[in-house]
C-alpha cells in the first residue's frame, strides 16, 4: 500500500479512509496534497476490497482550501502554468465523481474553496456541529476553478446555489440537512461516516456501484434505460444478488464471501 507525506490512506473492513493531514493550517492543500489525493483516489476506487470511501481532514478542519503560503507567485507564472495547476485541483473532483465506489464526505470542521468543492464531489456528506461549507471565491476575487459553481446547483438547486456562491455566504451545518447537501449533521462526523459506509458496505455491491453510476442527472432516459438493463443483468447473474434472494426467502441475513477483517 503506498504510504503518502500530507494525507492519511487506510483501509479498514472494506472502508478506505483518506484523510487530508496537514492540521496546522485545517488542511490547507500543496501541490503534493493534490498529487497524493489523486493517487489515493485512484487506488480506492480500483480496489476490489474497498466498499465504500470516506474523505475527511485530521484535527479540527476538513480542508481549508489552498495553502496560499506555499503557492507560486502566479504574476510569474504562464497561463499555461496557472491552468496545470488548476487542472490538478480539478482531478479530485473528477476522480471522486468518476468512482462507482460510493464516496462519503466526513466533514468533520470548515470545508473552504477547494476544500467546499472536495466535499461536494463526494456522493454523500455528513456534517458535524463544526462543519461550515464555504465557496467563497468571489470573496477573494475569484470563480469556483474547481467545480462548485458545476455541482452545487445538482445539489440544491439553481437558486439556492446562486445564492451561496454570489455571496460567499457560509452553508452552516444546522442547514445543511435542510437544504438537501447534507445526510445528517452530528457530533462526530467521521463516526457517523463510517456507520454510514457500513451500512452501505453490507449491501450487494455490484448493485451498489451500478446504482451509484445510474445516478447521473445529466443523462438522458433512453441512455438510462439502456444501461440500467445492461447493469440489471450483471446484477442478476452476480452471486450477492443470489445470496440476497435466498438470504431474503430463508427469512435470515445474507452472508458474502469477502474476505472482510472480522
Amino acid at each position: 500500500m503506498a504510504t503518502y507525506d500530507e494525507i492519511g490512506y487506510a483501509v479498514e473492513d472494506g472502508i478506505a479512509t483518506i484523510t487530508l493531514d496537514r492540521p496546522d493550517v485545517y488542511n490547507a492543500f500543496t501541490r503534493t496534497t493534490v498529487l497524493e489525493l489523486n493517487d489515493a483516489i485512484r487506488t480506492a476506487g480500483a480496489d476490489d476490497d474497498v466498499y465504500v470511501v470516506i474523505l475527511t481532514g485530521s484535527g479540527d478542519g476538513f480542508c481549508a482550501g489552498a495553502d496560499t503560503t506555499a503557492m507560486p507567485d502566479w504574476d510569474e507564472q504562464s497561463p499555461e502554468e496557472y491552468g496545470a495547476f488548476l487542472w490538478l485541483i480539478q482531478q479530485v473532483v473528477g476522480n471522486l465523481r468518476g468512482m462507482a465506489t460510493p464516496s462519503i464526505a466526513a466533514v468533520n470542521g470548515p470545508a473552504i474553496g477547494a476544500g467546499c468543492d472536495f466535499a461536494l464531489a463526494c456522493d454523500l456528506r455528513v456534517v458535524g456541529h463544526e462543519g461550515v461549507m464555504r465557496e467563497g471565491f468571489v470573496d477573494i476575487g475569484l470563480v469556483p476553478g474547481d467545480g462548485g459553481a458545476w455541482l452545487l446547483p445538482r445539489l440544491i438547486g439553481e437558486s439556492k446555489a446562486r445564492e451561496y456562491l454570489l455571496t460567499g455566504r457560509d452553508v452552516e451545518p444546522e442547514d445543511a440537512v435542510d437544504i438537501g447537501l447534507a445526510v445528517e449533521r452530528t457530533d462526530d462526523a467521521i463516526a457517523a461516516a463510517r456507520d454510514l459506509a457500513a451500512e452501505i458496505r453490507d449491501k450487494p455491491a455490484t448493485a451498489v456501484q451500478h446504482t451509484n453510476r445510474l445516478v447521473d442527472p445529466e443523462m438522458g432516459f433512453a441512455e438510462y434505460c439502456r444501461l440500467a438493463a445492461e447493469y440489471q443483468w450483471e446484477c442478476v447473474i452476480d452471486p450477492e444478488h443470489q445470496e440476497a434472494v435466498a438470504a431474503f426467502n430463508e427469512g435470515r441475513e445474507p452472508v458474502y464471501d469477502r474476505g472482510l477483517n472480522d
